[in-house]
């Protein structure tokens, strides 16, 4: 059984700083696609980067400049390091990790940027 659990998130002010971490197992964690997702009251879900099993990123233009995604497959992590936090950054987090053509989420990070 895949397991996708996020950690990291909080209220921070704008302009500063937080690290999310995403840990998957129950998978070849290295063959995994992964990505961080976020959603903010009232909107969809929309896509904020993802890292392929290769190392490949891929940025929403809202978020490029300011987060990175990383992954070390030793720790079987996925991190978002996020920069410059914005008001507008404010959402719930969710990694998404794609093993064997399935889709897992986790259960979703809350980030505040205050203004």
């Amino acid at each position: 059984q895949v397991q996708v659990v996020e950690s990291g998130g909080g209220l921070v002010q704008a302009g500063g700083s937080l690290r999310l971490s995403c840990v998957v197992s129950g998978s070849l964690f290295s063959m995994n696609a992964m990505g961080w997702y976020r959603q903010a009251p009232g909107k969809q879900r929309e896509l904020v980067a993802t890292i392929t099993s290769g190392g490949g990123t891929n940025y929403a233009d809202s978020v490029k400049g300011r987060f990175t995604i990383s992954r070390d497959n030793a720790k079987r992590t996925v991190y978002l390091q996020m920069n410059s936090l914005k008001p507008e950054d404010t959402a719930v987090y969710y990694c998404h990790s794609r093993w064997l053509s399935k889709d897992y989420w986790g259960q979703g990070t809350q980030v505040t940027a205050s203004s």
